[in-house]
């Protein structure tokens, strides 16, 4: 298969790594540090799922897609950050001839409502991620924690698209545990029940989520958020594998945040490195959704706020 990725981070990177090295081709659309490296000594990914590299040569290392011709692809994986979409989405439809499917692997909530008004419920397809990846330094990519495998699935709750079963396949095959699921939204909500509670917290905190458990005090905030999360999802018509709360929050506890105990949130990496945040996907989400749906969120109100007022600093710094 050929493959676009698009804003190859380091879940870009790393995916698109294990899928050239599998055989698939592969395009990045990255930014203009990373080329060099990368064209210089390959790319690589290391860490739980193991050791994987690529010669420079055998990856497309794009800037920009200007012109191009979309006709040769299979897939089209959108992978840059939330606020991002847009502008993406809009460059992506761009692709002269492309007809191939465009695939969320993004963080939050609200992107594949994104994609699939652009371009259509039969090209739109979502997939959860729960997985950390860290670039090390240009080219090398760590794979540090994982607490799940990876959902597809497409736009339609009880339908599996070709497309789905297909990604899904070709991303087990090369080593990152993948399946296709009937219902994305699902595992969608079941991401930003464990997003809300543990991101904004440690990036406003400064700590890794396993210190979040370890304290009452940040218990009761995350157990305070997860009720909330858990209220608008319902109020919006969504579902979830857990028929409340109270049951998430054992899971959670017992073996989420155990699986990545020493993960360090994105969005406090977001805020070292002086870039914006995805709050907005996130908590401010659950707020925003909230407030439709007339669902009080006075928990993710203020953590939402006080990640804006952070990364207002940041940026400002």
């Amino acid at each position: 298969m050929r493959f676009l990725i698009y804003g190859a981070g380091a879940l870009g990177q790393a995916i698109g790594c294990m899928l050239a090295a599998d055989g698939h081709q592969v395009d990045l659309v990255l930014r203009e540090r990373f080329i060099a490296p990368i064209k210089s000594d390959g790319l690589e990914v290391t860490g739980i799922f193991g050791e994987y590299l690529v010669a420079g040569d055998r990856l497309g290392l794009l800037q920009d897609i200007q012109g191009r011709d979309g006709s040769s692809y299979d897939a089209i994986l959108l992978t840059t950050k939330s606020y991002d979409t847009e502008a993406a989405i809009a460059d992506i439809a761009t692709l002269a001839g492309c007809s191939s499917p465009v695939i969320s692997l993004q963080n939050g909530c609200g992107n594949l409502e994104k994609v699939e008004q652009r371009f259509g419920r039969a090209r739109s397809l979502g997939a959860r991620v729960i997985t950390g990846f860290e670039i090390t330094r240009p080219g090398s990519v760590r794979i540090t924690v994982s607490a799940d495998a990876v959902h597809v699935g497409g736009c339609v709750r009880g339908e599996i698209p070709t497309a789905a079963h297909q990604f899904a396949i070709a991303l087990a095959q090369a080593g990152l545990p993948s399946v296709a699921v009937e219902d994305i939204y699902q595992s969608l909500f079941a991401k930003l029940l464990y997003n809300c509670a543990l991101n904004p917290l440690g990036a406003i905190l400064g700590v890794h989520y396993g210190a979040l458990a370890e304290s009452s005090e940040t218990r009761a905030l995350m157990d305070t958020v997860i009720e909330e999360t858990f209220a608008v999802i319902s109020a919006m018509g969504g579902t979830t594998p857990w028929s409340e709360a109270a049951q998430y929050k054992r899971l959670f506890y017992e073996q989420l945040v155990p699986a990545t105990y020493n993960h360090r949130p994105s969005m406090l990496q977001d805020l070292e490195n002086k870039k914006p945040t995805e709050v907005e996907a996130m908590v401010g989400y659950v707020v925003a959704q909230g407030q439709k749906y007339q669902v009080p969120t006075p928990c993710c109100q203020l953590l939402a706020a006080l990640v804006r007022f952070k990364e207002q600093r940041a940026l400002e710094g």
